[in-house]
């Protein structure tokens, strides 16, 4: 599996929503609605993807995580986010400890 199958999706991604029909296309119909339609869709496969896993079936899991993947990246598009930051930032935490990194986050 290539590793740039992530910025490939994105691409994919931003010309759809740039330039699809939303009567032709999944991601331009989606991006129609807006961000509340996007984030409603990014928390209900968030929610199957844990039924997927409390019911212990890794190919149903798998699946609910691709379809929760690409719901993130397509509402991290409508944000101007690309996968790649998220990369990096996930590269910037590799090798820490979970608390010591939730712990040196900026008090909000």
């Amino acid at each position: 599996m290539n590793d740039q199958v992530l910025a490939r999706v994105a691409d994919t991604i931003e010309a759809r929503r740039a330039a699809a029909d939303p009567g032709s296309s999944y991601v331009a119909k989606l991006a129609a609605k807006g961000l509340d339609a996007m984030l409603k869709k990014v928390g209900e496969e968030a929610t199957e993807f844990v039924m997927a896993a409390k019911d212990g079936d890794a190919q149903k899991l798998t699946y609910e995580a691709a379809d929760l993947w690409f719901h993130s990246l397509l509402a991290l598009a409508e944000l101007g986010v690309r996968p790649e930051a998220v990369l990096a930032e996930l590269a910037r935490r590799e090798g820490l400890s979970g608390l010591a990194e939730f712990a040196s986050r900026p008090k909000e």
